[in-house]
C-alpha cells in the first residue's frame, strides 16, 4: 500500500534465573512484525556462549522450530531481538540485525531502530583509521564506536558513543552479561521498558513486553542509557532531554493498544479524527475508513460528526503484503486484491478517512473502486498534514520528489485522486489530538535532530 514504510521493531530481556530466551523473544517480535517485515533476528547468551541466529523474511519464516532450536541454551538469560525494515542500507542479509562484533568488551551485538545522520562522515573517519565494515547499515557505526572506547565499562562506552551520534534512534546493547537501553535525546523513536516476575525486558511497544509477561514500568527517557545491574535497573542520563517523538507513531505506525511517552496511539488516533470534522466537515451520509490505518481516524471522525460509521471497504487477510508489481495492471490488480467496496456505500456520499497519502496512487484506485461499486460522492479526509519532505529518523517516506504532496497543491491532489473534496488535518490538529510535543518534520521540514549531508538511503553502499 502507498503509505511511510515500516521502521524497526527491538526487544531485549534479562532474566534473574535462567529462561527459554529464544521462544520468548520469538513470540516478543510477533508482536513487533508490523514495524518491519525484511528481516529478523535474535541474539541469546548464558554468559558464557553467545549465538546469533538471522534472516530475510518475516518472523515466522525466519525462526522455524528448527532454528530456534539452535538458539536455546539451558541457561540462557539475556538476548536481544529485531524486525527490521531498511531505512540505511538496502535489504540484504548481512544487513539484517542484530549486528555482532568481537572487541575489547567481548562479543557485541546491536539492534537499532531509527537512523544515525552522520554515519557517513563517522564511518569515513572509522574508515581512515583502520576500522573495516562486514555490513552497509548505519548501525554498525556504532558498534565500532563501541570498539574504539574498551578502555571504559560498557555503559560508559555508550554513554561516549551517544554524543558522538545525531539523529533518531532507540538501541539494545548486549554483551554476554549485560543489556542496554539507549535512546536519541529528542526520543523520536519509541523505547519502553517492562518488569517481570523473572527480570526486566526492553521494546519498541507495550504489547511486545505483555507478551513475554511484562509490565509496562515507564519509557526509556530521551537522551538516556538503561541497564540492569545484580537484578536492579540502573540509568545515566547522558545528553539533556529535548523531546520530539515522532508524530507518525501515533499517526500510523504503533499498534493501536499501545502506550507511547504516557499516549495512548488508539485514543490519539481518535481525537486526530475529532479534529478533522472541526477543522474540515462534508456533507455526507457515511464515514468509512480505509482498513486499517483509517479506522481510529474514522471513529473519532464519525463521533464528532454524528455520522454513522460504515465498513466500506473489505480487506483481505490473505492478501500478504502488496508488493511493488512490475506494471500499473498489475498494481492496481493488487491494490483489488487487498481492497474491495462493500454494499454500504452504494448510493451514498462517502467521507473517505485515512491516515496519510504519500504518492496518491493507492488513494486514487480506492477513491476509483468506491465510485465504481456506487458511491455518489467521496470525500477524502487525511488526519495527518500533507507529507511534503522525507524523515531521516527511521522511516522510508519515499524520495521528495516520489511525494505529491511536495509536488502539488492540494487541488490538483484532489483531482488525481479523483476525490468530490479533500482535506489534510492541520499540524495544530496533530499536536492537539497527540496532547505532547512531537516531531513533524515530514510535514513542514524542521528536522529537530538534524539531517544527513547525503540523505540517499544506500549512501554507505558507495565507495
Amino acid at each position: 500500500m502507498d503509505k511511510p514504510k515500516e521502521e524497526c521493531g527491538v526487544l531485549g530481556l534479562w532474566a534473574e534465573t535462567p529462561l527459554d530466551v529464544a521462544g520468548m523473544l520469538h513470540l516478543g517480535l510477533l508482536a513487533l512484525q508490523h514495524r518491519g517485515q525484511e528481516a529478523a533476528g535474535i541474539a541469546v547468551s548464558d554468559g558464557k556462549t553467545f549465538l546469533v541466529e538471522k534472516d530475510l523474511g518475516l518472523v515466522n519464516q525466519v525462526f522455524t522450530e528448527e532454528r530456534l532450536a539452535r538458539l536455546r541454551l539451558p541457561e540462557a538469560r539475556l538476548g536481544i531481538a529485531h524486525t527490521r525494515y531498511s531505512t540505511t542500507g538496502s535489504n540484504l542479509r548481512m544487513n539484517a540485525q542484530p549486528l555482532t562484533a568481537r572487541t575489547v568488551h567481548g562479543v557485541l551485538a546491536i539492534a537499532h531502530n531509527g537512523n544515525f545522520v552522520n554515519a557517513k562522515p563517522l564511518r569515513d573517519r572509522l574508515l581512515l583509521e583502520g576500522a573495516t565494515f562486514q555490513s552497509t547499515s548505519d548501525t554498525e557505526v556504532m558498534l565500532l564506536l563501541l570498539a574504539r572506547l574498551g578502555h571504559l565499562p560498557l555503559e560508559e562506552a555508550a554513554a561516549e558513543a551517544m554524543k558522538a551520534l545525531e539523529g533518531g534512534y532507540s538501541i539494545l546493547l548486549m554483551d554476554r552479561r549485560t543489556l542496554l537501553a539507549l535512546r536519541d535525546p529528542h526520543g523520536v523513536r519509541p523505547l519502553v521498558i517492562g518488569q517481570a516476575p523473572w527480570g526486566y525486558a526492553f521494546a519498541s511497544e507495550p504489547p511486545a513486553l505483555e507478551i513475554l509477561g511484562a509490565r509496562y514500568l515507564r519509557d526509556v527517557r530521551p537522551g538516556e542509557v538503561v541497564w540492569v545491574e545484580a537484578g536492579e535497573l540502573k540509568s545515566l542520563q547522558v545528553l539533556p532531554p529535548s523531546p520530539t517523538p515522532c508524530a507518525f507513531e501515533w499517526i500510523y505506525f504503533a499498534r493501536p493498544d499501545s502506550l507511547l511517552d504516557g499516549i495512548e496511539a488508539y485514543q490519539a488516533r481518535v481525537r486526530m479524527g475529532e479534529e478533522l470534522f472541526r477543522e474540515a466537515p462534508a456533507e455526507a451520509d457515511i464515514v468509512v475508513p480505509v482498513p486499517d490505518s483509517g479506522i481510529g481516524a474514522a471513529v473519532g471522525y464519525a463521533r464528532a460528526s454524528g455520522l454513522p460509521l460504515e465498513y466500506g471497504l473489505y480487506k483481505n487477510p490473505y492478501a500478504g503484503r502488496t508488493f511493488i508489481q512490475p506494471t500499473q495492471e498489475l498494481r492496481d490488480l493488487k491494490t483489488r486484491l487487498k481492497l474491495s467496496p462493500t454494499s454500504a456505500v452504494r448510493g451514498k456520499r462517502v467521507v473517505l478517512i485515512d491516515d496519510s497519502i504519500v504518492r496518491g496512487t493507492t488513494s486514487r484506485r480506492i477513491v476509483g473502486m468506491l465510485k465504481e461499486a456506487g458511491a455518489k460522492e467521496v470525500h477524502f479526509r487525511v488526519s495527518s498534514p500533507p507529507i511534503r519532505f522525507p524523515c531521516y529518523y527511521g522511516i522510508d517516506t519515499a524520495a521528495r520528489k516520489e511525494l505529491i504532496a511536495a509536488e502539488k497543491s492540494l487541488e490538483e491532489i484532489r483531482a488525481y485522486i479523483g476525490a468530490d473534496s479533500l482535506a489534510f488535518l492541520s499540524e495544530e490538529g496533530v499536536r492537539r489530538a497527540i496532547g505532547g510535543p512531537v516531531c513533524l518534520a515530514c510535514f513542514n521540514g524542521r528536522y529537530p535532530a538534524g539531517v544527513p549531508q547525503e540523505g540517499e538511503k544506500l549512501i554507505l553502499e558507495i565507495g
